[in-house]
């Protein structure tokens, strides 16, 4: 609707308005090259929402900070949830509504994206996991892990190799040394490596196959003893990322990960980066 001037108003010469004009336009122009040099159009030109992010347990620690700074940064809110790799997976499958994921693995990403559940060319690998035998105790697991050879131990811990990458991997070292049999009786599985975890730092394993990542904590020491186990005896862990539905607020959550600051903090805590 347009509404005419009165008749006894005196108009405003348009040429008064222009330093005004001028002056909001500069402003407006410093704020978009303020935005981009602090590398946060993308996230702040996306109308605010939630992302539901299912996340590998291993990750857990790592991506609550990723997840704090971006929030800081742009009026989106991140939702966690964590689990292994395969719960997540057979969960997304049967519908769950997520929309990232981020596996222990490359291999469930690559699976969702072949069967129309995940968007095509979103999967990226966003870091690459280690594995070590770790025990809390000090001076008890031994710099080449010949501790698994003498057994004199009542538990070692890992993570159940049918859902989570690091139980397959410590699977994989323990039938290249030829053990795997012989210290089944011994073995307690967790649902996941988060809990695998917690059953040797709380005691009821003396020892257990467990992430770096989570020995290995920007700003806090490094508790216990371990074995840095060499990458030959197991299958890389590269963890992927992938898109699962075509939400601009998600896209921008990735785009972050994929950040020089984020890919920073992600080797801080104990990963490597391709």
């Amino acid at each position: 609707m347009r509404f005419s001037q009165p008749a006894n108003e005196i108009a405003t010469p348009a040429k008064n308005h222009a330093p005004v004009i001028k002056q909001k336009a500069l402003q407006l122009f410093a704020s978009i090259i303020i935005m981009a040099l602090l590398g946060l159009g993308s996230v702040t030109h996306v109308a605010a929402a939630e992302i539901r992010v299912a996340v590998a347990t291993n990750f857990a620690e790592t991506i609550r900070e990723i997840a704090r700074r971006f929030e800081e940064r742009s009026e989106h809110q991140v939702r966690l949830a964590f689990g292994s790799t395969g719960k997540h997976y057979a969960q997304i499958k049967h519908g769950a509504p997520f929309d990232v994921f981020f596996a222990a693995d490359m291999e469930r990403p690559r699976r969702l994206e072949q069967e129309g559940l995940g968007i095509a060319g979103s999967r990226f690998t966003y870091a690459v996991g280690k594995l070590v035998l770790w025990s809390a105790r000090a001076d008890y697991v031994d710099s080449a892990g010949d501790i698994l050879g003498r057994a004199d131990f009542r538990y070692l811990a890992m993570a159940n190799p049918t859902h989570a990458p690091y139980g397959k991997a410590a699977r994989e070292v323990l039938q290249g040394r030829g053990l795997w049999q012989a210290l089944q009786p011994k073995l307690v599985r967790g649902e996941n490596i988060g809990q695998t975890f917690q059953f040797v730092k709380t005691g009821n394993a003396e020892l257990g196959f467990v992430a770096w990542s989570q020995v290995q904590q920007p700003g806090r020491p490094k508790l216990g003893s371990w074995w840095d186990i060499p990458q030959h005896l197991y299958t890389p862990i590269e963890q992927q990322a992938i898109l699962l539905q075509r939400n601009d607020a998600a896209k921008s959550f990735l785009a972050y990960v994929r950040s020089s600051e984020a890919q920073a903090l992600i080797r801080a805590h104990g990963y490597g980066t391709l």
